[in-house]
């Protein structure tokens, strides 16, 4: 197990490679889902079990309604699927469902399902599991400034109040701190327009392991690896080994 005193507080994880790991296995894209599910649940564990405050899925993003319409609503199913018959196991675990996206865009069904399981877990705190579901990280900037300028032109805020303080309450992510380490499985090196605004100043780990195959193992050493590093914020290490003695 990783140490306690150098957790980090936010963990994202883009879970890339399921249809590769089907088609591997010479199986239909659909099998790499079903299998990918299970791999959630199994890190959702993992997370509230070490200690991690927040963990952010990158479930679905914007660009995924582009794929097939057979892919897409199997995906909407498997999603609300999923929290059915989770949704009283995140109960008993203390753990706060969230989303992160453009909800508007999802079925009718999946929509509801994902209100209630909302509602139903706002009073949990052990945990913070978040969805990046329907999701960018250029568009979610984008209606942040618009919602920027309406409260603008409405004379909520003033021009001057804008900062990096203030922006992130225009999010979708609002409310959530900065990912401290975000996970990329499969091997490829980008972020895919993921929490853009947020990973100024994350730390990276990116693992050939296609998500079907990432398990609790590969979630812990993917931990040590960060508590393993510097995170300095632009500082040198000298002044924050000055300001470590100063505590």
């Amino acid at each position: 197990m990783p140490s306690l005193d150098k957790l980090p507080k936010h963990v994202a994880v883009i879970m890339d490679g399921n249809g590769r790991w089907a088609k591997k296995r010479g199986r239909p894209r659909f099998f790499g889902h079903q299998e990918g599910t299970k791999r959630a649940k199994e890190i959702v564990e993992a997370a509230r079990e070490i200690g991690i405050k927040v963990l952010t899925l990158y479930t679905f993003s914007l660009e995924n309604w582009q794929r097939p319409k057979e892919e897409v609503e199997f995906l909407m199913q498997l999603l609300e699927k999923y929290l059915k018959q989770e949704i009283s196991n995140i109960i008993k675990q203390d753990i706060q469902f969230r989303v992160s996206g453009d909800l508007s865009l999802l079925p009718a069904s999946t929509y509801n399902i994902i209100q209630e399981a909302i509602q139903k877990t706002t009073h949990c705190q052990q945990m913070i599991l978040n969805l990046a579901l329907s999701y960018g990280g250029r568009q979610e900037i984008i209606q942040a400034v618009k919602g920027i300028v309406k409260d603008v032109l409405a004379g909520k805020i003033t021009p001057e109040e804008i900062d990096t303080t203030l922006f992130p309450r225009y999010l979708w992510t609002k409310g959530l701190p900065d990912p401290d380490l975000i996970i990329r499985t499969s091997g490829e090196m980008r972020l895919s327009n993921f929490l853009i605004w947020q990973a100024a100043y994350a730390e990276l780990y990116v693992t050939p392991t296609l998500w079907p195959d990432f398990g609790k193992e590969d979630f812990i050493k993917a931990l040590k690896d960060y508590q393993r590093r510097e995170r300095r914020f632009g500082k040198t290490s000298e002044q924050l080994k000055g300001e470590r003695k100063s505590e």
